[in-house]
């Protein structure tokens, strides 16, 4: 049968949401299945309630152990507190309210009783922290999404008073306790009516949308894309970001069109990803396939849109889809973005650095290195850039997967979580300034630097090989050569940071390839890159599985 990858989604293929709200409030979690506890992975906690592992027990617990969290910290400031249009965001934050109101925790929930993209909310912590007095507690946040994952899921996560993802002592110590508090039946967790948590006097507002999109001129040449007269066509794919990006055009003036504006939480409209699932994935052709067609040239020859982008659905992923070239490989377009960020900010710091995952492709190494800077390669996960941003020192960092963000033009922190928005709408900078859009900016920096390919590929392995694999040493791997060429680094921790990378990188003068294990699944992914065509990188490929088998065997 073919493939119905990048095709609409059909009835069977729909969540059943009453079945998913329902499993929410009624199924409880067997701890004895390490499923169903929490655990939060680089972006917090997620689960689906289908599975027992998204469930109100889960929910409560973790906002409990974040509150006692919260305490052993000093952390006193109001939390602010936003949610994406999955339909198990409103429930969740629901449950999360009544727990911190109990606790008496002042919570700012958004003002419009609307849908908060995780950069908004970001932005909205540092800028209090920023203009807080001095001795003034400190604000933090959480933001109840699964990101892009399939409509049945949801996403709980924590964001300390840098505005950025939770590290691992955070969220290692709030799973330890959650999972406490659910073996003992939720006996310590304190709780209210939703309607007396809402009344309660803790419980205020915030404006997340004008506080972020009125500041978007601190950070972008919007007077550049407004001159210029540059047609944006913004699908916010269901999103969070669904009223930010009319806002965004109203306000600022631009010549931009919403793509759709529905929200379903179904997703029925989108099409299928590779796998035949609903997912918004930006990132993907199979995902953004109706957005792809919408920018085929008409009978005249022309475009709809001089750029078009899709967001994910808390809006902390971008796709940037161009006339000449379609949907850009996120790595394409980081380089640009770095490329052309590092040559316009003067007010950024002139040495600060550029930040990547250690995934991301060698492009970057070698456009940082065109631009004169030290480039920082750190393991996946995006909190690894917090500390650079907020001090100017890193003032880009992006990973493979298009999630990234940068310095406002004076150099100062935007935000500290990915922004798909941000990075959208760079898109329209860069053509309205260059002239050209950001796939011919590519090519031409391939006609300096080469050109690479690159792929991710799953292999099979146990529990017990994951675990192998994520305990690695440079030692243990004994081969002095890959894919005909020498070995010039074998990295079990990142080269930014020293922080271990969960896996292993192999590094050639044209080459690598990245292994790590995969969190979900008995599977491990191989990341691979070759500056020497399809066949070299396959035979990277070949070579990488066959020496990680050997090592973990």
């Amino acid at each position: 049968m073919a493939s119905r990858a990048g095709t609409v989604a059909l009835p069977q293929d729909l969540v059943d949401i009453t079945a998913l709200l329902d499993a929410y409030f009624d199924v409880t979690p067997d701890l004895g299945d390490p499923a169903q506890r929490v655990a939060f992975g680089t972006s917090g906690h997620r689960g689906s309630s289908l599975k027992a592992s998204f469930n109100e027990p889960h929910i409560l617990a973790i906002t409990q152990a974040i509150v006692e969290y919260r305490g052993r910290q000093g952390i006193t400031g109001p939390l602010f507190i936003g949610r994406d249009t999955h339909a198990l965001s409103e429930p969740a934050q629901n449950s999360a309210l009544e727990v911190l109101a109990a606790n008496g925790v002042t919570v700012l929930v958004d003002a419009r009783h609307g849908y908060t993209p995780t950069p908004a909310l970001s932005h909205g912590i540092l800028k209090y922290n920023r203009e807080a007095a001095p001795g003034t507690p400190q604000a933090d946040g959480i933001v109840v999404t699964p990101s892009h994952n399939p409509p049945g899921d949801g996403g709980f996560k924590y964001n300390p008073p840098h505005g950025g993802p939770a590290d691992t002592d955070a969220t290692g110590w709030i799973a330890d306790r959650a999972n406490q508090l659910l073996e003992n039946g939720l006996r310590g967790v304190k709780r209210m009516p939703l309607n007396d948590a809402l009344a309660a006097d803790t419980t205020g507002k915030f404006d997340f949308l004008s506080s972020y999109v009125d500041d978007l001129p601190s950070v972008l040449n919007l007077d550049a894309i407004r001159n210029a007269g540059v047609r944006i066509g913004a699908d916010p794919m269901g999103g969070a970001s669904v009223d930010y990006w009319g806002e965004i055009g109203e306000r600022h003036q631009l010549n931009l069109t919403v793509v759709n504006p529905t929200v379903d939480p179904q997703w029925a409209f989108m099409t299928l990803d590779w796998d035949e699932k609903i997912r918004m994935d930006c990132s993907s052709p199979s995902a953004m396939a109706s957005l792809i067609q919408r920018m085929a040239a008409g009978a005249d020859g022309t475009a709809a849109y001089d750029i078009a982008t899709g967001n994910d659905a808390d809006a902390d992923r971008h796709g940037i889809v161009t006339p000449d070239g379609g949907l850009m490989n996120p790595n394409h377009y980081l380089a640009v973005a770095i490329d052309y960020l590092y040559r316009n900010r003067s007010g950024w710091n002139p040495e600060s650095v550029v930040g990547k995952t250690l995934v991301s492709s060698s492009i970057i190494d070698r456009v940082a290195n065109g631009l004169g800077r030290k480039l920082v390669e750190v393991p996946v996960g995006f909190k690894w850039f917090v500390p650079g941003l907020l001090s100017g020192e890193g003032a880009f960092g992006g990973e493979e997967s298009a999630g990234a963000s940068f310095n406002k033009l004076d150099g100062s922190v935007w935000t500290t979580d990915k922004d798909g928005i941000l990075l959208a709408l760079l898109a329209s900078e860069i053509t309205a300034v260059t002239g050209k859009s950001p796939s011919q900016l590519y090519k031409g920096l391939t006609d300096q630097f080469g050109a690479p390919v690159y792929a991710r590929i799953d292999a099979a392995a146990t529990r017990e090989q994951k675990s192998k694999l994520g305990k690695l040493s440079a030692a243990d791997v004994t081969a002095t050569s890959l894919a005909g060429e020498e070995i010039t680094a074998k990295l079990t921790e990142a080269p930014g940071n020293g922080a271990s990378i969960g896996g292993l990188k192999v590094v050639t003068e044209n080459a690598w390839f990245a292994a790590r294990p995969s969190g979900t699944e008995d599977v491990y992914k191989i990341y691979a890159e070759s500056f020497k065509g399809a066949d070299h990188l396959k035979q990277v490929q070949e070579e990488a599985k066959a020496l990680v088998d050997g090592v973990i065997a």
